[in-house]
């Protein structure tokens, strides 16, 4: 279908929003509405992309009517890198519909109300919280129409994000507002100097081009690390790029590369190579130190990370006496948050690498009460891990956004321990298996926590407590 031949919806009131952050709104025949960028109280003039069965796809392309909790977008790469959705949406609002969301999917999935709701924990900062990004480099960037249009002459070359739908493509930015500087100062030199120096932007199509990604981590402790992904390059070639940069940004403290010539970009299974400073940053949190490197997990928001594991403290309410298991622990992070409120802590994880820098980590925080194992969750939470480590008093759990396996889950029923604490970045999942593990639970609390302001994602913890036989 033609663009001019497709529906436009004229005067179209939007009235919430739904799934994946996206507005809704109604026809006059009923028919749902989904629409990004938008904010409910906005009449819209609405171009129909899709028609489902059930609902369409549209995109705005004239705002008729302002809603009252609209506000200008910071960022001048708004709607178009697909990150930061809700910029043009009120904090206070974005934080409204988030705890609407884990609450209606709670009722909704889980058929559950907790017995206590408590208020949802806003981010301190809601820009420029994020401590790590990622960017890519290539040669055909995504060109907008002005451009086109104006008959110049434009550099196809850029480092960005990924235009939304389109991977080969990538939206050039000159401003992000996720992390703070030398962020951007970091990113723009980088493109700037691949230009100067002549090295080829990557290509995905053809896979080829010196230059592919650029990782940015940096810590509230001061660190800063910076990772360079090379395609194909000399040595010449890249020791005259990290030179460049390590002598721009002498604050960097830990400059890295790597040579990646497979088909994705991903780093776990790569060689990570220092070119200058150490092979990690640190950060820390309360009186802990975490060593993270180029392959570790951390939460993306260090700040609100702390305040998300002081929510599952609480929640556990320990008493020092208890033996907990940490379920997913990743690098360990909260087990070793606990440890010195527990008697001992088991973490479990599918990584080989997580486990090796949790252990790490608990040596450098001198604790001794802590055991980390590695390997599948499913395969590895059963009735030999608790005849090993003994029965649990409580679980913590903080799976990926998939939720728990089903055999995880029924194991944890199986254990019935007196108290979990269920950590989730998907409330939809987290119902999911709350609904499973109210045969035998009471969800007396929730509290979610936003990490990721600006965007629809939250956090969300729930305290179950066992039945009274």
């Amino acid at each position: 279908m033609s663009r001019k031949a497709q529906r436009v919806l004229e005067d179209l009131k939007i009235q919430t929003l739904g799934a994946k952050g996206k507005a809704i709104g109604k026809t006059e025949e009923g028919r749902v509405v989904f629409i990004p960028y938008v904010a409910p109280g906005d009449v819209v003039d609405a171009l129909v992309i899709k028609k489902r069965k059930n609902y369409i796809e549209a995109e705005a392309i004239a705002i008729k009517s302002e809603s009252e909790y609209r506000v200008e977008p910071r960022c001048e790469h708004f709607t178009r890198c697909g990150g930061c959705k809700w910029q043009h949406l009120q904090y206070d609002q974005q934080l409204t519909y988030k705890q609407n969301e884990v609450l209606e999917n709670l009722k909704r999935i889980g058929e559950i109300t907790p017995e206590q709701i408590e208020p949802i924990l806003a981010s301190e900062t809601i820009y420029h919280y994020r401590n790590k990004m990622e960017f890519s480099f290539s040669d055909s960037r995504w060109i907008e129409k002005e451009e086109i249009e104006s008959g110049e002459i434009f550099d196809r070359r850029g480092l960005g994000f990924h235009k939304p739908g389109m991977w080969d493509k990538i939206i050039d930015l000159n401003h992000c507002y996720l992390q703070g500087e030398p962020s951007d100062r970091i990113r723009n030199f980088c493109k700037e100097e691949g230009i100067r120096q002549e090295l080829e932007f990557f290509n995905p199509r053809n896979r080829s081009g010196a230059l592919r990604t650029l990782m940015i981590r940096n810590t509230l402790a001061g660190d800063l690390m910076v990772l360079v992904q090379f395609y194909e390059a000399s040595k010449n070639q890249i020791e005259r790029y990290l030179s460049a940069i390590a002598n721009q940004f002498p604050e960097i403290t830990s400059l890295l590369y790597v040579i990646n010539q497979k088909g994705n970009d991903t780093l776990y299974d790569q060689e990570i190579i220092v070119f200058q400073g150490k092979d990690h940053i640190e950060e820390t949190m309360e009186s802990l130190r975490f060593k993270i490197d180029a392959k570790s997990f951390y939460q993306t928001n260090s700040s609100q990370a702390l305040r998300l594991y002081e929510v599952a403290r609480d929640f556990a309410d320990l008493r020092g006496d208890e033996l907990v298991y940490d379920l997913y622990t990743g690098t360990g992070t909260i087990a070793q948050f606990i440890a010195q409120k527990a008697k001992h802590v088991v973490g479990v994880e599918a990584i080989p690498e997580a486990i090796e820098k949790a252990n790490e980590n608990a040596v450098i925080n001198k604790i001794n009460n802590v055991t980390f194992e590695v390997g599948d969750m499913k395969n590895v939470f059963n009735d030999e891990f608790v005849e090993r480590h003994g029965k649990a008093d409580i679980v913590i759990t903080d799976p990926p956004r998939d939720g728990m396996h089903g055999e995880v889950v029924a194991q944890l029923l199986k254990l019935a321990p007196e108290k979990i604490v269920y950590v989730s970045c998907n409330s939809a999942t987290q119902a999911r298996d709350l609904k499973l593990l109210s045969e035998q639970y009471r969800v007396v609390r929730s509290r979610a926590v936003d990490l990721f302001p600006q965007t629809h994602h939250i956090e969300n913890v729930v305290l179950l407590i066992k039945n009274i036989e």
